[in-house]
């Protein structure tokens, strides 16, 4: 009789899952599409099943568990709250495309499952401010402000033009590990530590 093992029947997923959405992304969106923190969680997620990595887990669950929540709070909403996910309203895109955008509902609980299974790893918090750190920069020198991605040059689809863009950018990348990062690490130290 066939044991069922919650791990091996997760990662059978994402190993379907995640080549899928990488190649509809890369087809539909371009290279650039692939710095956003989500899907570079998405991508962490799949190797840390792979490799069975508390740290490969930690890192992403403290860099999106709490934006993929408010995500989700938004999909919920009909992407009317904050507009993270409003582009799930958009009939200009195809529904299957809009379709594979659903793992952010699937990334909370596969990452606080494998925090469950493997533990929370605390250098995570570190990793994952200098990986997120790295990823805004490129993003910021390397993409175009109309895409905006991980609002590098302001909150929502548009840049913003109140302040100069590098002030900007240097309070994201101040409040993203203060105001993100810390408590959502210190939740998962207290929860799975």
């Amino acid at each position: 009789m066939l044991k069922f093992d919650p791990l091996v029947w997760l990662t059978a997923g994402y190993a379907f899952a995640t080549p899928v959405i990488a190649a509809a992304y890369w087809r539909s969106y371009g290279p650039s599409n692939f710095l956003w923190l989500s899907d570079i969680a998405l991508a962490f997620t799949f190797v840390s099943l792979v490799a069975r990595s508390s740290l490969l887990a930690s890192m992403p669950a403290v860099g999106v568990l709490a934006l993929e929540f408010a995500w989700a709070m938004d999909f919920l909403a009909g992407g009317r709250l904050i507009g993270l996910a409003a582009y799930m309203f958009d009939e200009k895109l195809p529904l299957p495309l809009r379709a594979l955008s659903l793992f952010h509902l699937a990334l909370p609980p596969t990452l606080l499952f494998l925090l469950h299974a493997f533990g929370y790893d605390k250098r995570a918090f570190v990793l994952q401010t200098l990986l997120t750190w790295a990823v805004l920069l490129t993003c910021y020198l390397a993409t175009d402000p109309e895409q905006n991605i991980n609002w590098v040059f302001g909150p929502g689809v548009e840049p913003q033009r109140i302040l100069p863009p590098p002030l900007y950018l240097a309070l994201e990348m101040a409040a993203l590990p203060l105001l993100v990062f810390l408590p959502t690490h210190l939740i998962l130290l207290w929860l799975f530590g």
